[in-house]
């Protein structure tokens, strides 16, 4: 929705002559809003930074959001929105503080009956509501990005690649192993590889709740990967259930070394490494 030169005009010019008292009232209705969770100080700066972007895109002729002179305006309403958005606040709230201003100018219009008409708060409402919507907008692609960082790094603690003995690193998978998950088991493995420079490399499925069809090539897919960095792969935590399954599915793994516990692929890496695992038992004091 665009103001015509005229609306825009008489708009601007209500928005300049009644500086003050327009951000004044603004803020106190956004506030009513917000109950408390934004300071008065940086609510009245957001309300500020709106209303002079207003203004200097009214000052550009035909008041129009996606114009050039309106760009001020729509940075100020993303930068409120990235910010809501990250402080925790709704899309409601955050749509709310600018639709506060209509009532601002109705309140200002009744006062100025013979200067500003009812078609002239009906196109300036209709703008309001076009910014409302694309702080809305802005909100949920900023929400959206937060949400998949989060995931990402959610993503990355469940996946955890740990080395347990010199040469040796370990992949405890807990959870369901799905094709984006993989893919992370995959690169920090391999990066943990050759950063420890380690052969051996083991891949626990104790926490993993079933294996089917598509979580056996994800696994196989992962240890080929590795025994391309020159690192052997061992597969521990086959419980009696996930071999049934895998027996019942027809999945062959192969040459790859399995355990029924990670202990059992610790001392079967330590044996292939020429290490004693064998159990100490403690001297009897004679």
């Amino acid at each position: 929705m665009a103001l015509s030169a005229e609306e825009s005009g008489r708009l601007t010019g209500l928005l300049t002559e009644h500086a003050e008292r327009i951000t004044q009232r603004w803020t106190e209705i956004a506030a009513a809003s917000l109950r408390g969770r934004l300071s008065q100080a940086e609510l009245r700066r957001q309300v500020q930074d709106l209303h002079r972007g207003m203004v200097s895109a009214g000052q550009g002729g035909a008041f129009d959001l996606d114009s050039e002179p309106a760009a001020e305006l729509r940075a100020v309403l993303a930068e409120i929105s990235r910010g809501r958005a990250r402080q925790g606040f709704t899309a409601s709230e955050t749509a709310v503080s600018v639709y506060a201003v209509k009532e601002v100018l109705l309140g200002l219009m009744e006062a100025e009956a013979g200067t500003v008409t009812l078609r002239d708060y009906v196109a300036f409402t209709a703008l309001v509501d076009q910014m409302g919507l694309f702080t809305v907008e802005s909100f949920v692609r900023t929400r959206e990005s937060l949400i998949a960082d989060q995931a990402e790094q959610l993503l990355e603690l469940s996946t955890p690649v740990v080395k347990i003995w010199e040469g040796v690193v370990a992949v405890p998978l807990v959870g369901t192993l799905d094709s984006a998950r993989a893919q992370v088991v995959m690169e920090r493995l391999l990066q943990t590889l050759v950063d420890t420079g380690s052969p051996y490399a083991i891949i626990d499925i104790t926490g993993v709740p079933a294996v089917d069809t598509q979580v056996a090539q994800h696994i196989l897919k992962t240890v080929v990967a590795a025994r391309l960095m020159g690192a052997d792969c061992i597969i521990s935590g086959i419980r009696p259930q996930i071999a049934q399954t895998i027996v019942a599915l027809g999945i062959e793994f192969g040459d790859i070394a399995t355990k029924a516990s990670l202990a059992d692929a610790l001392r079967h890496v330590l044996r292939l490494s020429g290490v004693d695992a064998g159990r100490r038992h403690p001297r009897r004091e004679s």
